[in-house]
């Protein structure tokens, strides 16, 4: 029988990389994205070649009852979701103080109100049913705290805690939930948060091997899969807990400050 994964910043990126992982794997989908345009040429292209069904919706996550409404559409379309995807997230450049506040509540909207809403309400049929997985996107950024990032490190700090915490509670059922901390990754998130010109984002992974690592570890139940890191970010993290934290803030801010890329 067909898996049908919905799958959320489904555009584009990772994102887009989950849904043709998928599709490629003879499931069906239900992608979600702002942009139905491209959303409507992934569809077309996925059914295509895989010969799969792919149900299209366009939704921006940072609305108030997004969730709700994607689940009340799932529901009434009689489709069931087999595996929930929360990819969709942004973030963003600069001092805190600088920033401009709409953007920042936005971003807190879509890394964390919508993927706990998202959960919420799907997670219910997994655990009635007593089957479904559940993959979070989080980031390496959730391993530590993020200056000049502050509050993307801190939304993803929140994913991983929140997705390991769940995992646990759903530890005596066959429902998974996994996250992926992928590090820095080739996709439209470098520039639209401004990374791209910063040091951190000269050596980008591969979506589509991100998405991979996130799909087989989704797949095979696991609670953490880092991906998409350099030898020297590998080394960096296995020395965080024994890092000053005045000394990880401010290696964290230069790597993240476009002044000393």
């Amino acid at each position: 029988m067909k898996k049908t994964a919905l799958i959320t910043g489904a555009s584009s990126g990772i994102g887009k990389e989950f849904a043709k992982i998928h599709a490629k794997s003879g499931g069906n989908l239900v992608i979600v994205a702002r942009s139905k345009d491209k959303l409507l040429r992934l569809k077309e292209e996925l059914e295509k070649e895989f010969g799969i069904h792919v149900s299209v919706i366009e939704k921006d996550l940072t609305e108030k009852n997004a969730a709700q409404e994607i689940y009340n559409f799932v529901k009434y379309s009689k489709i069931e979701i087999d595996y929930l995807i929360n990819n969709a997230g942004f973030g963003g450049i600069g001092k805190f103080h600088e920033r401009e506040l709409k953007k920042d509540i936005n971003m807190i909207q879509l890394n964390v109100v919508a993927l706990t809403a998202l959960t919420h309400v799907f997670l219910p049929d997994f655990v009635s049913r007593n089957s479904g997985k559940i993959l979070n996107v989080s980031s390496t950024a959730s391993l530590m705290a993020g200056p000049m990032q502050a509050v993307y490190f801190a939304t993803k700090a929140y994913v991983t805690s929140f997705s390991n915490a769940i995992s646990e509670e759903l530890a005596d059922t066959n429902v998974t939930v996994t996250t992926l901390m992928p590090g820095a990754t080739e996709t439209d998130f470098g520039k639209t948060s401004g990374m791209d010109k910063t040091s951190l984002f000269k050596n980008t992974a591969d979506a589509k091997s991100v998405a991979k690592d996130g799909y087989n570890a989704m797949l095979n139940g696991d609670l953490d899969v880092i991906s998409g890191v350099t030898f020297s970010q590998k080394v960096m993290m296995k020395a965080i807990p024994f890092t000053p934290k005045k000394v990880l803030l401010k290696q964290v801010k230069k790597m993240q400050d476009p002044n000393n890329s």
